[in-house]
């Protein structure tokens, strides 16, 4: 029994723990409330996060982050391995091999009417040296005169100029060779090797002010062209740009290294913000940089005024060529030495057929029964842009197509002749390559490809890569083509008999845009590198440039149907040679 004192004690303890119990759970009910607040709010933020990753998903495309404002800041032409003290050497002769006549120093920018005009300009067909008269043997040549827009005569050089001497009645033509003498005039020479009416055309492509600028460009925006790729987990999504040089603005932004482990070859994108590297699935093209010209710059590429215009000439455009000199003739083709001043072209048309002068009997592949005979027992591998693709179509007209499901614009692509056993394929380059989303297992470099070939004399290897490389610097595709280069020095030695059939860049239509980045003189650097870099290969040149160049039609980065049979009847007649004359 408490007394008295003790039950105070009891009933003040007892109401202290009351009033402690009722203060707890008022907390409890506070923390309880704060926490499903909490949890609501995280639960609502997922929810968010989840539809919102869901319809970039649907929109990944669309929704790609902007080109990053590289400008000049870029580091691209000397990425990758470290060359050789050879190739070191090699790369400065490559660079001299295609140095272009440099620009009088003078204030920029230079105005449009102290520019080259083609409508002012003149040129002159040279009398022939020591007779009156043309003969099938002959040299031809033109002097042409540059003025600007106000009539001035241009004082120096590096003009873009090409030349064609045609008969359109004869479906003749050849291309010419012109020679730049850094005054403001300049000489195309052409062969005469057909008789009858023939016609002396010059076009200017570029004025030596836009040479200029697209120099300006090559260097100094390298990434104006820019790529895209795909990356994914799951239902998370997200895209950014790729490029093949880096920036050199600090901070650098993150970015996934995509060096390939064998070549060296660099290729870069901007790190995904929320996605690894490893999620990459696709690339594609991305877009183009613009503004790049000045508005004094962009004058320089006006369609119908300094772009691919005709020059006219002061006089005849027109000549008459005779038969050779019977005292030539009956020369025996041995014992005439070639003058070292005269241009021999690589081939030309005549009855709208392609004759090349390098000594090979062009056979003519009319139907799919002498293609098939000459393939019989072959395997041809096709590599490189849509330029090569064309080749491919051509010939799966008459070799069933294998499909393999895959995109008719990527690849790859397949036919196969299982009776007669032909097999030929088609696989586009690895980056960079302006192309239709294409996944990432699909991208393979043309040099590790190589590298898995057995080769020998029933392998024929074909490719073309240029296209998709004119608008970075010329150091980038010196070093793609290095890697080739050693790589078909790999599989001859492996596989020797091996056939390599190489064909060069062609002539494109142009525009004030599309001069920014597929111009006719980037192909034409282009093009030196390829010719001067496989030249003592035993590799056979498809000479695209000077057939394109030498036929009638406009210019198309997708020559038409008569070139391609040209070229195909080219190709296999060095694949199956006419015996009777070799």
């Amino acid at each position: 029994m408490l007394n008295t004192e003790q039950e105070a004690l009891v009933n003040h303890g007892g109401l202290k723990g009351i009033i402690m119990c009722r203060y707890r759970a008022k907390y409890a009910l506070i923390f309880l409330l704060l926490a499903t607040s909490g949890l609501m709010f995280l639960l609502r933020n997922i929810l968010t996060l989840k539809l919102g990753w869901q319809n970039s998903s649907r929109a990944a495309f669309a929704q790609m982050r902007p080109a990053p404002p590289y400008r000049a800041h870029t580091f691209c032409s000397h990425l990758g391995p470290e060359p050789t003290p050879d190739e070191a050497l090699e790369d400065r002769y490559l660079l001299k091999a295609i140095a272009w006549p440099e620009l009088p120093a003078r204030p920029a920018p230079v105005p449009l009417n102290q520019t080259s005009d083609p409508v002012h300009s003149l040129f002159t067909v040279l009398p022939s040296k020591g007779q009156k008269e043309w003969h099938v043997g002959d040299q031809l040549e033109a002097l042409v005169h540059m003025h600007d827009f106000q009539g001035s005569p241009k004082r120096y050089g590096g003009d873009f100029l090409v030349a064609r001497l045609h008969s359109p009645d004869l479906g003749a033509g050849v291309a010419g060779k012109v020679v730049d003498h850094l005054n403001g005039s300049y000489s195309a020479l052409f062969p005469l090797l057909w008789g009858g009416s023939a016609q002396v055309q010059i076009t200017m492509v570029h004025s030596s002010e836009a040479v200029a600028v697209l120099q300006r460009l090559r260097e100094e925006r390298p990434n104006r062209v820019f790529f895209k790729s795909l990356f994914r987990s799951g239902e998370l999504s997200e895209t950014t740009t790729c490029i093949p040089c880096l920036p050199l603005n600090y901070p650098q932004p993150p970015l996934c290294n995509y060096t390939n482990l064998h070549t060296g070859e660099p290729w870069y994108c901007l790190k995904p913000e929320l996605l690894s590297c490893d999620t990459r699935i696709n690339h594609a093209m991305g877009g183009y940089e613009n503004p790049l010209y000045t508005n004094q710059e962009a004058l320089l590429f006006q369609s119908r005024i300094n772009i691919k215009v005709i020059i006219h000439t002061s006089g005849p455009d027109r000549i008459n060529v005779l038969p050779q000199k019977i005292d030539e003739t009956e020369l025996e083709s041995s014992t005439i030495k070639a003058e070292p001043d005269k241009y021999t072209p690589s081939g030309y048309y005549y009855q709208g057929t392609w004759r090349p002068l390098c000594g090979t009997s062009v056979r003519q592949f009319n139907d799919s029964s002498s293609i098939t005979q000459c393939l019989t027992g072959k395997v041809i591998h096709m590599y490189g842009d849509s330029t090569m693709r064309q080749w491919f179509e051509y010939l799966s007209a008459f070799i069933p197509d294998f499909n393999l499901h895959r995109t008719k614009n990527v690849g790859p692509l397949m036919a196969v002749d299982f009776k007669n056993n032909i097999l030929m394929n088609y696989r586009c380059h690895g980056p960079p390559i302006r192309i239709l989303p294409v996944s990432t297992s699909e991208l393979r470099y043309v040099a590790d490809e190589l590298d898995g070939l057995a080769g020998g004399p029933d392998t024929v290897v074909v490719f073309s890569i240029w296209a998709h490389f004119t608008s970075f610097p010329i150091e980038v595709y010196i070093r793609r083509m290095r890697h080739i280069r050693q790589a078909l020095v790999r599989l001859l030695d492996r596989g020797p008999g091996t056939l390599v059939i190489i064909r060069s860049a062609n002539f494109v239509a142009m525009d004030q845009t599309t001069s920014k980045h597929s111009s006719d003189w980037f192909s034409l650097q282009i093009d030196t590198v390829l010719r001067t870099m496989f030249k003592g290969l035993g590799v056979v040149f498809v000479d695209a440039w000077e057939m394109t160049l030498a036929y009638h039609s406009p210019h198309n980065i997708h020559p038409p149907p008569p070139i391609i049979k040209n070229m195909v009847d080219l190709i296999l007649s060095h694949v199956c040679p006419d015996k009777k004359k070799s």
